[in-house]
């Protein structure tokens, strides 16, 4: 009896329990079930195919043509598919993509049988070179990996074999874009037991979304053989061709004690992949790896002096293209988290005379990365960090990078507006972006033949240059900007603004549009970009516009291309454009700060049942699945001046998150209760206990907890410890 046979006769005496059958998609979804059953080697990995997402079309195309392969054995003597074999189990299909975070809907659900079981012939040599460098980072068990914004992060020790595939699959970019590609090993604002990894892409962005989907396969793959047949799929879907080509990965890290050994991992894997070559360029700021990938593929000088050497000659320029009566610059005291920072800057501050830094927290042994301290712990906690006193440091100019220098956020000690004593404020991401906007503004008004903005069709603000024609400035916020600085941006400066979902790559994406585009958000990850079209022709035709005035602003604006990372938010590059902007408006940080008034806000978190039920607005701030539930927030919005309140889904678990502004601190909070109550109302909520967590800076050991809190003042809602 055949294969087939036997496996029709099996699955027609095979007792499964059956699916309620109202169509056809039924049936084959209960043949497919009883073929999970009877076919050995399945087991749970199939039925995990079988019941998530939409890959049950897939799956029951990848069970026939398994099933028809194999022969029945006992699934306890079905061999481990050898390299010449791999691909041909259907266990191995399942377990890749049921294994994944996503909900592989498009492009995998689409792919034939034949490339469902990776069926591509690579170099058997190839392969086992892959096999042999994989078997060394076993994935660990249990664990789940997703990649977004920040790539993969999770406990270092837990990274090896998730670094060892990124690897992997960089040399994979690398063959496909024939560019060089970033590989930085970080973990950014987290704690130092924590580490991750992420891919920077030829032009020095984060990776294509396109690729991440291919970055959990990989990273999800259970052994070495499943890794393989992913990387048999990603080659013969991205058609690369391997053995003439040739590639090439950056490779750098942060000052994590995991470092090294993740480092090695990730070079084992990127020259496990023929024709591809690894370059470790060591510690450096995240951002300058970014910088350094995106200069090399552009086919300037990609090494860290070069980096400097940018920064630092746009920042005398722009000297030397300043008002007559510029400032001595005031000193900086810089936080710099403990982390990778702290060299970077020193390092920036011997090349530039001008600048006067003061750097603490700058690591050494008792110094933890991150703890109580840097952009994200300044940002979230709105609290001074460890080393900073207010009343030795009263007045004077304050800013905290994060742990790999992709964020800031300035503050300074002075009176509080409501008491006597001296309270911390704090000037962030949307203060930094309004600072950079006015300049920039100023800079297109002086090559204008007019003060005034011109009104297009469209009613939107445009500036029009001599020779040039019209050039679009905006800028892009998510809904967590404080709506004080929304409003300066439209009724002040008059600038567009546009809104996108939270995370920087929608953001990043939105600038682009703009022939300058400038974004930040609130926690000061931010850049500005300007259209290479438009800088070129400052270049060429700068020189001809009618006015001084307008050729010294067209000079300035070309070295501020130069002066800002385009590829990434960049903290270095951050304070240097802060400050040639104050000392161009002979501004101390108190001034900067008057600008305008943050609106009291609130942040919390509920937890529900199911976040899918919510589902909204492109911008997030408006529910569109529940009309009833939106309604009822309009009407507690109503009751508030100044008020304002959205709520979106998690997008990674079941909580939904609640912002809230208010005239005052008190309605804020009361507001942002409101709504929570509202989401527990019309969707069912988990009971959980909540905890207030008392702690002070001086005195971190201490920490008291205390029951019956609603909520907390950080940016996730949570208790954190």
């Amino acid at each position: 009896m055949s294969t087939a046979d036997l496996l029709r006769e099996c699955c027609t005496q095979t007792h499964v329990p059956q699916l309620e059958s109202h169509s056809w998609r039924s049936d084959i979804l209960n043949w497919a079930l009883k073929i999970g059953i009877c076919v050995p080697g399945l087991g749970r990995a199939f039925f995990d195919v079988m019941l998530s997402s939409r890959l049950w079309n897939r799956a029951w195309k990848t069970a026939t043509s398994a099933a028809v392969a194999n022969p029945l054995v006992s699934p306890l003597s079905m061999p481990v598919a050898s390299s010449g074999k791999f691909g041909t189990r259907l266990s191995f299909v399942a377990a890749i993509v049921s294994s994944s975070p996503r909900s592989y809907s498009g492009r995998s659900a689409s792919l034939d049988t034949a490339a469902a079981v990776g069926v591509l012939e690579m170099d058997l040599d190839l392969l086992s070179r892959l096999r042999e460098a994989a078997d060394e980072f076993p994935p660990p068990p249990r664990e789940r990996f997703s990649y977004g914004t920040a790539g993969f992060r999770t406990e270092g020790c837990l990274l090896g074999s998730t670094v060892f595939r990124t690897g992997v699959l960089a040399a994979l970019r690398s063959l496909k874009t024939n560019k060089v590609i970033g590989l930085v090993i970080t973990a950014s604002h987290n704690y130092e037991h924590h580490n991750g990894v992420k891919i920077a892409d030829p032009d020095g962005g984060m990776l294509s979304m396109d690729w991440e989907e291919y970055a959990e396969m990989m990273a999800n793959a259970g052994n070495s053989d499943l890794l393989l047949q992913v990387v048999e799929d990603i080659v013969k879907r991205e058609d690369i061709r391997g053995g003439s080509s040739s590639g090439k990965v950056f490779l750098a890290r942060d000052t994590r004690s995991s470092g090294p050994f993740l480092i090695e991992a990730a070079r084992k894997g990127i020259e496990a992949v023929q024709g591809v070559v690894a370059e470790n360029k060591g510690i450096l700021t995240t951002p300058q790896l970014h910088w350094m990938v995106r200069a090399t593929n552009k086919d300037a000088f990609g090494s860290e002096l070069h980096y400097f050497q940018t920064l630092s000659n746009a920042f005398r320029l722009l000297l030397d293209l300043g008002p007559s009566n510029l400032f001595k610059p005031e000193t900086v005291i810089v936080d710099a988290s403990n982390g990778v920072g702290a060299g970077k800057l020193l390092d920036l501050g011997q090349k530039l005379e001008a600048l006067d830094l003061e750097i603490r927290n700058t690591g050494g042994e008792g110094n933890f990365l991150n703890f109580l301290v840097g952009a994200d712990f300044v940002q979230k906690e709105k609290v001074f960090p460890l080393n900073f006193d207010a009343s030795s440091d009263e007045g004077k100019r304050c800013v905290s990078v994060d742990g790999d220098a992709d964020r800031l956020v300035y503050f300074y000690f002075g009176c509080s507006q409501t008491e006597k004593s001296l309270a911390m404020h704090l000037l962030d991401g949307d203060k930094i972006m309004a600072l950079f906007s006015s300049f920039i503004l100023d800079q297109l008004h002086m090559m204008e033949n007019s003060t005034d903005l011109v009104a297009e069709n469209d009613s939107r603000p445009s500036v029009i240059i001599p020779g040039y024609g019209t050039v679009k400035l905006g800028v892009v916020q998510t809904a967590y900007a404080n709506g004080a600085s929304t409003n300066y941006f439209q009724q002040k400066l008059g600038l567009e603004v546009a809104f996108t979902p939270t995370g920087v790559k929608h953001l990043h994406a939105r600038a682009a549009a703009y022939d300058i585009g400038i974004y930040f958000e609130a926690n000061g990850h931010g850049t500005i970009l300007m259209q290479e079209s438009f800088v070129d022709w400052l270049k060429e035709h700068g020189d001809t516009l009618p006015s001084v005035e307008g050729r010294t602003a067209a000079k300035r604006l070309v070295a501020v291309s130069e002066l800002v990372n385009s590829a990434v938010g960049d903290a270095l590059s951050g304070i240097l454009m802060v400050e040639i902007i104050l000392l161009y408006r002979g501004w101390s940080i108190q001034q900067w700060d008057s600008i305008y008034t943050d609106l009291p806000s609130r942040q919390l978190t509920v937890r529900v049942v199911d976040r899918s039920v919510i589902t909204t607005t492109a911008d997030e701030t408006r529910v569109k699945s529940i009309p009833q539930l939106q309604d009822a927030i309009d009407v507690e919005v109503a009751k508030y001046e100044s008020g304002r309140a959205f709520v979106r889904p998690s997008g990674t678990e079941d909580v939904v998150r609640v912002y809230a502004e208010a005239a005052t601190q008190e309605s804020a909070v009361t507001l942002a209760k409101a709504v929570g109550g509202l989401i527990r109302q019309f969707l069912e909520g988990v009971p959980e206990p909540k905890f207030d967590i008392q702690f002070s800076p001086e005195n971190s050991d201490n920490l008291n907890f205390m029951d019956s809190c609603n909520a907390l003042p950080d940016l996730e809602g949570n208790c954190n410890t």
